[in-house]
C-alpha cells in the first residue's frame, strides 16, 4: 500500500473546501480524478515538477470511494487526517454535539493494540 499516496489525497482534499464537497457528494469521480490530476504532483513544488508512478491499489480506491474510514485505518492511512476530512464531510448530518466524532471511534472499537503502522 502506498500510505504517502493515501494521506496526501486526504490532506490535499481536506485543504479545499470545494474538493471537500466534490468528494462527499462524488466519491468516485473525486478520486479518479484527483488520482489521474494531482497524485503525481509534488506538495508544495511548481507545477512543472511531477513524478509519473504513484497509483492507487484496488483496495485503496475502493476504500477511499466507499468513505470507509476503517479501512482506511486498517490499511494504514494516518487516521487524524482521515478525522478531520470525514468531520467536514459528515459532522453537519449528524445534529447532536460530537455524535459523528463518537460514531467515528465506535466504528474502529474493534481494534487493539498494536494499531497499523501510520508511518510513511
Amino acid at each position: 500500500m502506498s500510505k504517502y499516496l493515501v494521506n496526501k489525497f486526504l490532506y490535499t482534499v481536506d485543504r479545499d473546501p470545494e474538493l471537500v464537497e466534490r468528494y462527499r457528494t462524488d466519491p468516485a469521480g473525486t478520486v479518479g480524478w484527483w488520482e489521474e490530476t494531482l497524485a503525481n504532483r509534488i506538495l508544495n513544488v511548481p507545477d512543472a515538477e511531477a513524478s509519473t508512478w504513484l497509483a492507487f491499489e484496488v483496495a485503496e480506491r475502493a476504500a477511499l470511494v466507499a468513505h470507509d474510514h476503517v479501512a482506511l485505518f486498517e490499511l494504514g492511512a494516518h487516521p487524524f487526517l482521515t478525522l478531520t476530512l470525514f468531520i467536514a464531510m459528515f459532522e453537519r448530518d449528524h445534529p447532536e454535539p460530537l455524535s459523528y466524532q463518537k460514531g467515528y471511534g465506535q466504528a474502529l472499537a474493534h481494534l487493539s493494540l498494536p494499531y497499523p503502522d501510520i508511518a510513511t
